[in-house]
């Protein structure tokens, strides 16, 4: 639905989008995943139209219907922070974007209803936005989103300073949305809801570092993981072992990113009883997400 070669965005001696090539296909959930500053927001509005790129190209493959003007009237943005009208209520605010759309107060009404009930915000059509809980102004955000019905919804971080309760309701949203024929972009620095989407393309200094499934993403792992416990709170002494090529903490416990198992299960005991230290459990497990993203992030810096 939408593609871009070597897109790219410069702000004074800042380079914000550097060279940027992704296409998203329809039925996609696809992800854009990276750390905060790595230029996701800027790249958004660029697809958007909302900022003009300094070099590149966007194009919009099969996105717009035939009554539309442009392809920007066949997708709904949800920006990053709420930009709606808290002296206004729900259904004002949503009547007023449907204006937007030049939308007739009939079709507003039962378009409004129906996603409101989607969004569980069908009890509070009344109630002002500025009242709203934090999930709940993201929803009133989303619906406004979908009043037009988009065949592409691009959400930037929708999920960012919502409680983890909120953001579990607000992806199933958007699974049902895609179950409905929906195109989703959604970027967001929470490497959870990365394994949710289909395609997930890392993001960091203005590039985009690897594409794939959240599956072929960590199948084409390079390296093996050792989980290890133990009681201590850094272990970064053991970055200087032969085989060990990273280590960090992940939860209560270290991730030690290694090339061969055995091998640097021998090293890292031995290295950790040398330090007076009480090893709880060594084990190999498979790479999450997080460590394909520390890997790409520290790939990157290099």
């Amino acid at each position: 639905m939408i593609e871009t070669e070597s897109l790219s965005r410069v702000f004074g001696s800042l380079t914000a989008v550097d060279r940027v090539s992704i296409k998203i296909n329809r039925g996609d959930i696809f992800g854009l995943v990276g750390p905060d500053g790595a230029g996701k927001t800027t790249l958004i509005r660029m697809l958007c139209g909302l900022i003009t790129p300094s070099g590149g190209s966007v194009k919009y493959l099969n996105i717009a219907e035939k009554k539309a003007k442009s392809p920007m009237e066949s997708f709904g943005y949800m920006p990053q922070k709420f930009s709606l009208y808290g002296d206004l209520t729900v259904i004002e605010n949503i009547h007023f974007f449907g204006a937007l759309y030049n939308l007739e107060r009939k079709i507003i009404n039962q378009r409004a209803d129906e996603i409101l009930e989607l969004t569980d915000l069908i009890k509070f059509k009344t109630r002002f936005a500025d009242n709203l809980s934090g999930g709940m102004k993201q929803k009133l955000a989303l619906t406004c989103a979908l009043i037009a019905r988009p065949g592409l919804l691009i959400l930037d971080e929708p999920t960012i300073g919502v409680d983890p309760e909120s953001r579990k309701e607000f992806w199933k949203i958007i699974y049902q949305l895609n179950k409905e024929g929906i195109t989703i972009l959604v970027s967001t620095p929470y490497m959870d809801e990365a394994e949710l989407c289909k395609v997930v393309a890392f993001m960091d200094r203005g590039k985009i570092v690897s594409t794939d499934s959240p599956a072929g993403l960590k199948k084409n792992f390079p390296y093996k993981i050792m989980e290890v416990k133990a009681d201590t709170h850094a272990l970064d002494f053991l970055e200087g072992l032969e085989d060990v090529k990273d280590v960090y903490f992940f939860g209560d416990r270290f991730h030690v990113v290694v090339d061969k198992v055995e091998q640097a299960r021998s090293v890292i005991t031995e290295k950790i009883a040398e330090m007076g230290i009480n090893l709880v459990e060594i084990k190999e497990i498979p790479p999450s997400i997080e460590d394909v993203f520390v890997l790409l992030a520290e790939k990157e810096v290099i």
